[in-house]
């Protein structure tokens, strides 16, 4: 049995286009005489549909997708994934269904059982949890068909009371094919590839792994479907960040199994496999910043900005291009995902910016080929200054005068969107998102946030990385001290600790929920500790206003996490 496995970008809520592309990876594999050719979860309608699914147009809409589709499914399987109704009146309405069409008919469906209800997920919110499992009989073969996340139940610390696979194996299955919806972190490939290396020597069967690929809106999907056998030996290992199709012959598949040794050892499965392995804090920012994150956090974040943009009908982007590390690192990656053509840079100097930050500023647009154009800020802030005299008096200038510069520019970008049609960029990192370091209307606008999950460490590492062929960043920019030079002389180290060390307690915080006694305890300052997160903590309302950002860690900022903006925990 030769299987195909097509590799997509979808688009949420457009049918038109997803079953188009779908009809023609059929075609495709029709003519590469495959027997079975696989899609993604939810691959009808795209991942995830979150409130669209309640709405009763868009089910129907699902459904006739798939008597379109079903059409093309005569001499040829083909596995596609949709919402299906529940036809009981107990529990949710809906059930996320895998779908076996075949013969021009629906020949199975298998239901996704374990439901992930944690980050970025929300299934239970919208599906019923599967309760019959029975393989799927095609060809000859017995195919133990699943979800996502109905594999990811393995290691000593089980999430969920049940495994679909420990029912399923009773009925004697010839393969596992599992299609997913699986979301990139820049730790999470990893953890997939051993989780699916779990199963099948748990399991003894060799799985066909199809996984969602392209962004929507801030979570993207890395693809990487692969094809793996009964030893744990990769068979297939399909692109990352594009997308792909590939088959595979089951009958070669067993042929080799026959000659490949087992594994010897299972590599260890991590019980938190959503959280990096890294203990030790001292290697922390060697970890978050080693060129293999670095390379694929790039990629990330281009495909989310190009998605971004295509599926909401844009071509052109904005941003502010102030001299400093963060507008730059974005303009590069805005560049690579648009077009030069398409990203214009605004240089907005005020009474306290340097000649070098315009002269920078300059030099990489000039690098990168993008347009630009230098907008002095210093008659509006001085005509806001006049304005305010009356109520401000003569008290001494301080924050509201620095975050009246930052408005400005917010206010001139946002116009220029306007009346040209762009999409604002913002270029805030995480490290100021966590810390509050920003100015909300000013540099915390923006249509789309290209840095709100990197750290600042990370963002030079971006830049050096962007570098490795060639100065595209100038040097300047890289090696000079940040500042939002909103005052005389200002540096970012006169309201924040030093990144490096900063950024090594708010990983531990963020992502692995490391909590104040934890972090005091792996050597860490105490007075540091609670000076950071009681920033962290007392500037959720900011980060509330803030706009999508693009995930590329195990727990960005958004969906994803979910804390009381009133709380009073280390606030």
């Amino acid at each position: 049995m030769k299987i195909a496995i097509a590799q997509q970008n979808y688009h949420i809520g457009n049918f038109e286009d997803n079953t188009r592309k779908i009809m023609g990876a059929i075609q495709y594999a029709k003519s590469r005489k495959a027997d079975l050719v696989i899609f993604s979860e939810l691959s009808i309608c795209g991942y995830p549909p979150r409130d669209f699914l309640e709405f009763d147009d868009f089910i129907n809409e699902c459904y006739k997708a798939i008597d379109i589709i079903k059409e093309q499914a005569d001499t040829i399987g083909v596995i596609i994934g949709s919402p299906q109704r529940n036809p009981l009146k107990e529990g949710k309405d809906l059930f996320n269904a895998a779908w076996l069409l075949y013969d021009k008919k629906v020949v199975g469906v298998a239901h996704k059982t374990l439901l992930p209800n944690y980050d970025v997920f929300d299934e239970y919110r919208y599906f019923e949890p599967g309760f019959e499992w029975n393989v799927l009989e095609f060809k000859g073969k017995k195919i133990a068909l699943t979800v996502c996340e109905d594999i990811w139940n393995l290691g000593d610390n089980p999430l969920y009371r049940q495994c679909p696979m420990d029912v399923l194996i009773n009925q004697q299955p010839d393969l596992m094919i599992n299609i997913s919806a699986s979301p990139f972190d820049y730790d999470h490939d990893q953890d997939r590839e051993e989780i699916i290396r779990a199963n099948v020597v748990k399991y003894g069967l060799p799985m066909f792994y199809c996984n969602a690929i392209g962004s929507q809106t801030e979570i993207v999907f890395d693809g990487g479907s692969l094809v793996m056998d009964a030893n744990g030996q990769i068979v297939k290992e399909m692109k990352y960040f594009e997308e792909d199709f590939a088959i595979v012959s089951l009958d070669d598949i067993e042929v080799q199994k026959a000659k490949r040794k087992p594994l010897k050892a299972i590599p260890e499965f991590d019980k938190d496999m959503r959280v990096s392995k890294v203990e030790d804090p001292e290697k922390i920012i060697e970890y978050l910043t080693s060129d293999e994150n670095i390379g694929e956090i790039k990629e990330a974040l281009i495909l989310g900005i190009r998605d971004y943009f295509r599926k909401m009908g844009f071509t052109k982007a904005i941003l502010g291009s102030s001299g400093g590390i963060d507008s730059a690192v974005t303009q590069a990656l805005a560049t690579r995902a648009l077009g030069r053509e398409n990203v214009r840079a605004i240089l907005m100097p005020s009474h306290f910016s340097t000649s070098h930050s315009v002269a920078d500023a300059e030099q990489l647009s000039k690098n990168l080929g993008n347009p630009y154009d230098i907008v002095p800020i210093k008659n509006v802030y001085d005509s806001f200054l006049h304005t305010l005299q009356p109520i401000f008096g003569d008290l001494p200038f301080g924050l509201a005068e620095e975050n009246i510069q930052s408005r400005t520019r917010g206010n001139l970008l946002m116009a220029i969107s306007n009346k040209f049609g762009y999409i604002l960029l913002n270029t805030s990192n995480k490290s100021e998102l966590c810390t509050g370091y920003g100015t909300l209307y000013g540099d915390m606008a923006g249509g789309l946030s290209v840095l709100g999950d990197v750290y600042k460490m990370q963002v030079y590492a971006l830049a050096n990385y962007l570098n490795r062929n060639g100065e595209i960043i100038p040097e300047n920019i890289i090696t000079k001290p940040p500042s939002a030079e909103l005052r005389p002389d200002q540096k970012d180290s006169d309201s924040l600790p030093d990144y490096a060390v900063l950024d090594k307690v708010l990983y531990q915080y963020i992502e692995k929920r490391k909590g104040p006694k934890e972090l005091i305890a792996m050597g860490i300052d105490e007075a540091l500790v609670r000076r950071v997160l009681k920033m962290v903590n007392s500037n959720e309302y900011k980060r509330n206003q803030f706009c999508p950002i693009i995930r590329v860690s195990c727990k960005a900022f958004g969906v994803g996490r979910r804390v009381p903006i009133v709380g009073k925990y280390l606030s």
